[in-house]
């Protein structure tokens, strides 16, 4: 996999994994501003933020 291709490989795999847990975030892309890839979590609504918070907060219990 080459340099360019990775944040694009590793947005698919962000976006099943959060797929598999229901949540979609509808911004989710490669800043291409910046000079050294990086992922856009990007803007989502009320109800996203809260089911992810709560993903996170049941995934640092266990």
């Amino acid at each position: 996999m080459n340099s360019e291709s990775k944040p694009f490989v590793l947005i698919q795999e962000l976006s099943e994994a959060l797929a598999a847990l229901g949540i979609t975030l509808p911004s989710l892309g490669v800043d291409h501003a910046s000079s050294a890839p990086l992922v856009e979590l990007g803007r989502c609504n009320l109800d996203t933020a809260r089911r992810l918070a709560t993903v996170l907060r049941e995934a640092m219990a266990r």
